[in-house]
């Protein structure tokens, strides 16, 4: 044990060292910590007062409410009845928490290798009323099934980062909500389905307070986001994406696989088409930039039509006939898709001041995550989006 313990630690001093995000005068990098699952558990949960996010995640929308992530902290909560004017209620303080979804009033979201479940049928006092423990294995540090690890991210001058791991410890009236395109989680006819780096999870939500654990389906390592459509989970991977039937949604059945090259791959799907963007990233240097429109309407057969070059694609939305893209640092896109072979020639709009990673289309306005907050749109003209709201974050 004590040799895989070492062998774990010098892992992540390498990963400490090769993920830092060169930022003018100073360097972001990743300081690793490994606590062990009984501290973990120990960690407070719970709400508290209102501030700002430092950094945002994963975004929800649950009738008027709007739920942002802060990646590894928690979920910020927002009355969005007015998205000019959008309200800070309180943040719900979760460490390890990356991906929510919601549904009848509970809302679900990870904690590490845990999955809690809370009620927020009273927003002035969410409770946590479960937590299934041992669902999520992404966190376990390899032979120490003990020990997880998690990390911060940390700004340092340039000139004195020497690459030493210094803090290393031992110790719409719905009844589900809508998540983005880089969302993990996602709900279906009472099943929730959760993916992790090579797995799919499915819980037993029919009674909602009590999430019950089903299994996990292996689907190869790479596995990214989850989106649902219809009777369709389409699950992005960095090397294509995997189209499940939930016809019986307790034992999804995989119908086929569309393959690409190697790629960080957000998925939607409108009617008989699935949209994909490809780009380069920290994980997919192998990648090009590009949207692909794949024609799903054979599920067992899905095959590319059209093929656009973009910037740095992220997330995208659709809505009607027009098209929403977040381009990375080069902004964000809207486009018309009526003809889908000419959709880089309908472009409607860029808007290239914003940072995006993702978008939601939601019904009172277009949602979308940028690094300077999280900002709202009126997208009743989608060539003339018009701002009307940025939650800032706490830089």
């Amino acid at each position: 044990m004590k040799k895989n313990l070492i062998n774990v630690l010098l892992f992540l001093l390498v990963f400490a060292v090769f993920t830092g995000c060169k930022k003018d005068e100073y360097e972001m990098i990743k300081i690793v910590k490994m606590i062990s699952v009984q501290q973990m558990r120990a960690l407070p949960v719970g709400m508290t007062k209102a501030t700002p996010a430092k950094k945002t995640g994963k975004i929800y929308i649950y009738n008027n409410y709007l739920f942002i992530n802060e990646p590894n902290e928690g979920i910020h909560i927002y009355n969005n009845a007015n998205p000019g004017a959008p309200v800070n209620m309180g943040f719900l303080q979760i460490p390890g928490n990356v991906d929510l979804a919601i549904h009848n009033n509970i809302l679900y979201a990870d904690n590490f290798i845990d999955l809690l479940a809370f009620d927020i049928s009273n927003m002035n006092n969410i409770k946590q009323v479960k937590r299934v423990t041992d669902v999520f294995n992404q966190f376990y540090l390899p032979g120490a099934q003990k020990y997880l690890y998690t990390y911060k991210d940390t700004l340092v001058k340039k000139q004195t980062y020497k690459g030493v791991i210094n803090d290393l410890a031992y110790s719409n009236n719905s009844s589900s909500g809508q998540g983005g395109s880089m969302a993990r989680f996602t709900l279906m006819n009472d099943y929730l389905y959760a993916v992790g780096i090579n797995n799919l999870s499915l819980f037993d939500v029919k009674t909602a307070s009590n999430p019950t654990f089903l299994k996990a389906i292996s689907l190869g390592w790479g596995v990214e986001t989850i989106f649902p459509y219809e009777n369709k989970l389409f699950i992005g991977t960095n090397s294509g994406m995997h189209i499940f039937s939930t016809t019986d949604p307790a034992n999804p059945v995989k119908l086929s696989t569309y393959s690409h090259i190697f790629a960080c791959d957000p998925v939607v799907v409108q009617g008989k088409y699935a949209y994909v963007t490809l780009r380069t990233g920290n994980m997919c240097r192998q990648a090009t930039n590009q949207l692909e429109v794949v024609d799903i309407e054979d599920p067992t057969k899905p095959k590319q039509i059209a093929v656009y070059p973009m910037q740095n694609p992220h997330g995208l939305s659709t809505s009607g006939n027009n098209l929403f893209l977040c381009e990375g640092n080069y902004g964000i896109k809207s486009f018309n898709i009526t003809d889908k072979t000419k959709i880089g020639d309908n472009m409607l709009q860029h808007l290239n001041n914003i940072k995006s990673f993702d978008v939601i289309a939601g019904p009172k306005s277009l949602i979308v995550t940028g690094e300077d907050g999280v900002y709202q749109f009126n997208y009743n003209n989608a060539a003339n989006l018009k701002q009307l709201s940025i939650i800032k974050g706490q830089r």
